[in-house]
C-alpha cells in the first residue's frame, strides 16, 4: 500500500529547517516559523498514528521515485516507527518551545532552528527508511546537526565535548558504512524486507550466514555506540553537560532511541529468520538472537550498574542526569536481552523494552529540562550551591518529582508500568541473574533520584538558590511535559497497546516483507497455489 502520508513528518520538519535558513535576518519570524513547523511535524505523526492505529497489522509504505523495492527507496510506517515518531513529536515540541526562553535571541538566530529541525529530520528519517543504506544516510543528518548543537556555546568545555562525540561517532560511522557494504557483499541487498526474505532462505540465494553474524555483530557495536550502551557511552557525560538544556533533552529523549530502534528492527526482525550454520559454546539454540541474547544481557548490566554508580558520585545535576541517563537505557536493553534468548517471551520482553524506552524518553527530557531551569535562574546546578528550591520555586520542583519518580517507577507513572514489564519478563523467562540485575539498577535509580532531591530541593536554601531569578516561561514547559508523563501514566493502556502493536509488527517479518515488495508475496502466494495443485496453474 502506497500512502503519501508517510513523508507528512519528513516533510515538516524538512521545510522548518530550511525556512529557518532563510529566514535568519528576522528572528521573530524564525522562531514563529520553528514552532508551526513542530505542530505541523507532530499534525503529521498524529495522521500516520491515526491511520496505523485503525488496524495495526497495516504497514503503510512511500516509494520516493518510480523503482520499487527492493531497488527503489521505501519509506515504510508501521506501529513501531509511529510509536517513536509520537515519542519524537511530544520531546521536541517542549524542547523547542523551552528554547524560545532559554536561549538568548542573538544565539537562536545564528544557526540554532535549523539544526534542531535537521536533527528532527534525521531522526524521522532513521525511523521511518526501509533500507540499511538510507538508515546510515538518515544517521548523518541526525549527528551532523547535533555535533554543531553540542558546541552551541563554543567554550572550552563545549569544543572539548563535542570533538569527542564527533571523533567517536566519525569512527562509529565509518565503521557502520563498511558494515553496510559486507552486508551488500553477502547478502545482494540493503532493503530490509529484502534482506529479511533472503536471510529466511540463505541456501535459495546462496548466502552464507556466517559472515552475516560476523557483520551484524560489528553493526551492532555502532548502534550500541548512537545509544550510550556500556563499554561505548564515554561521550555521553560530556556531550550531555555541554549541550544547551533543551538539546540535552532531545539527545538523551528521542536520538538515544534510534539506536534502540535499529537493534529491534535489524536484529528481531531481520536477522531473527537467519540461523548459524555452527554450534557455538554457552549459547542456546542457533539463531542470531541467541547469540546476541548474551551480548545485549552483558552491555545492559554494565550500563546499568555503571550509570548508576557514576550518578550517585556526582556533584551536579547535569553531570548525575548524564550517568542516570546511560543506567536508564540498560533498563530498555534488559528486556530485549531476555527476549532474544527466550524465543516464547519474545513480544512481551520487547514490549516491555518499548514502554520503558517511551518512559525514559518523556522522565529524562523532563529532568534535564528542569536543570536548565535551574541553571538559567541560579548560574549553577551543584549541589553545594542549591538547596530549598522546593520553597521558593513549588512548580519546577514538582515538576522535578514527578520525572524522578518516573524513573524510580512509582505507580501510577509510566515508569512503574514499564519497570514492572522489565521485571516480569525476567521473572518469566527465569531469569534470576536478569532480576538481580534489574533489582539493583532500581535501588540505585532511588539512591541517586533521592539524593538529587535532597541536595537540590529539600533543606535550607543555598548560595545561589538565595538570588535565583525565576523563569515562568521554561516552569511552564517543564511543568507540561510533567503533565504529560502523569497522565500518560494514569491512562497507560493505550501506550501499553501501542508497544504491543509495535513489538508484534517488529516481530512479523513476513508483514513487513508483503507490504514493502509486494510483488514478492504475490510470487509466493502463486508458489503456494502451485504446490496445492500439485504443481499446476490455477
Amino acid at each position: 500500500m502506497t500512502e503519501q502520508v508517510v513523508v507528512a513528518p519528513v516533510l515538516a520538519a524538512l521545510v522548518a529547517a530550511v525556512l529557518g535558513l532563510l529566514l535568519r535576518r528576522t528572528p521573530r519570524l524564525q522562531r514563529g516559523v520553528s514552532v508551526l513547523g513542530s505542530l505541523a511535524y507532530g499534525a503529521g505523526v498524529l495522521l500516520l498514528a491515526m491511520r496505523v492505529a485503525a488496524d495495526p497489522d497495516t504497514r503503510l509504505v512511500y516509494q520516493v521515485s518510480d523503482w520499487t523495492a527492493p531497488f527503489g527507496i521505501s519509506l515504510v510506517a508501521d506501529p513501531l516507527s509511529v510509536l517513536m515518531l509520537g515519542l519524537t513529536a511530544v520531546v521536541s515540541l517542549a524542547a523547542l518551545v523551552y528554547s524560545l526562553s532559554f536561549l538568548d535571541r542573538e544565539d537562536a538566530r545564528l544557526a540554532y532552528h535549523p539544526l534542531f529541525h535537521f536533527m528532527i529530520l534525521g531522526v524521522t528519517g532513521s525511523f521511518l527508511t526501509g533500507d540499511v543504506f538510507n538508515l546510515f544516510v538518515w544517521f548523518e543528518v541526525m549527528l551532523m546537526s547535533s555535533y554543531v548543537l553540542v558546541v552551541f556555546y563554543s567554550g572550552p568545555e563545549q569544543t572539548r565535548a563535542a570533538l569527542f562525540y564527533s571523533l567517536l561517532n566519525l569512527v562509529g560511522s565509518a565503521v557502520m558504512l563498511l558494515a553496510i557494504g559486507g552486508l551488500y557483499a553477502t547478502t545482494g541487498t540493503l532493503n530490509m524486507a529484502d534482506m529479511a526474505r533472503r536471510l529466511a532462505e540463505p541456501a535459495a540465494y546462496g548466502i552464507d550466514p556466517a559472515p552475516v553474524l560476523g557483520i551484524s555483530a560489528v553493526l551492532l557495536s555502532v548502534f550500541a555506540l548512537k545509544a550510550g550502551i556500556v563499554p561505548f557511552q564515554f561521550w555521553v557525560p560530556a556531550a550531555y553537560r555541554a549541550a544547551p538544556a533543551p538539546v540535552t533533552a532531545v539527545l538523551a529523549g528521542v536520538v538515544k532511541k534510534v539506536g534502540i530502534y535499529a537493534i529491534v528492527r535489524l536484529y528481531f526482525m531481520v536477522f531473527a529468520a537467519a540461523s548459524i550454520p555452527v554450534s557455538l559454546p554457552g549459547i542456546g539454540g542457533d539463531s542470531f538472537l541467541a547469540f546476541f541474547g548474551p551480548v545485549l544481557f552483558v552491555t545492559a548490566a554494565a550500563s546499568i550498574l555503571l550509570g548508576g554508580v557514576g550518578a550517585l558520585g556526582q556533584d551536579g545535576m547535569d553531570g548525575l542526569l548524564a550517568y542516570s541517563s546511560i543506567g536508564q537505557i540498560g533498563f530498555v536493553v534488559l528486556p530485549l536481552a531476555v527476549a532474544a534468548t527466550a524465543p516464547e517471551f519474545r513480544v512481551l520482553g520487547v514490549t516491555a523494552a518499548l514502554v520503558y524506552a517511551v518512559n525514559h524518553g518523556l522522565a529524562k527530557a523532563l529532568l534535564f529540562l528542569v536543570g536548565g531551569a535551574i541553571r538559567a535562574g541560579t548560574g549553577t546546578d551543584r549541589f553545594a550551591d542549591l538547596g530549598g528550591l522546593a520553597g521558593r520555586e513549588p512548580v519546577l520542583a514538582g515538576s522535578f518529582f514527578v520525572g524522578g519518580l518516573a524513573l524510580v517507577g512509582i505507580p501510577p507513572l509510566t515508569g512503574f508500568f514499564g519497570k514492572f514489564l522489565v521485571f516480569d519478563v525476567a521473572g518469566r523467562a527465569g531469569s534470576a541473574l536478569g532480576l538481580a540485575v534489574a533489582l539493583v539498577g532500581a535501588v540505585f535509580t532511588i539512591a541517586y533520584v533521592t539524593r538529587a532531591w535532597n541536595r537540590g530541593f529539600w533543606g535550607e536554601a543555598g548560595p545561589a538558590v538565595t538570588v535565583s531569578t525565576h523563569r515562568s516561561s521554561l516552569v511552564a514547559v517543564a511543568a507540561g511535559l510533567a503533565a504529560v508523563v502523569v497522565l500518560l501514566g494514569v491512562g497507560v493502556d493505550p501506550l501499553y497497546t501501542a508497544a504491543e502493536n509495535a513489538a508484534e509488527a517488529a516481530l512479523d517479518a513476513q508483514g513487513y516483507v508483503d507490504a514493502v515488495d509486494p510483488t514478492t508475496a504475490a510470487e509466493a502466494a502463486a508458489d503456494a497455489a502451485d504446490g496445492s495443485n500439485g504443481g499446476g496453474h490455477s
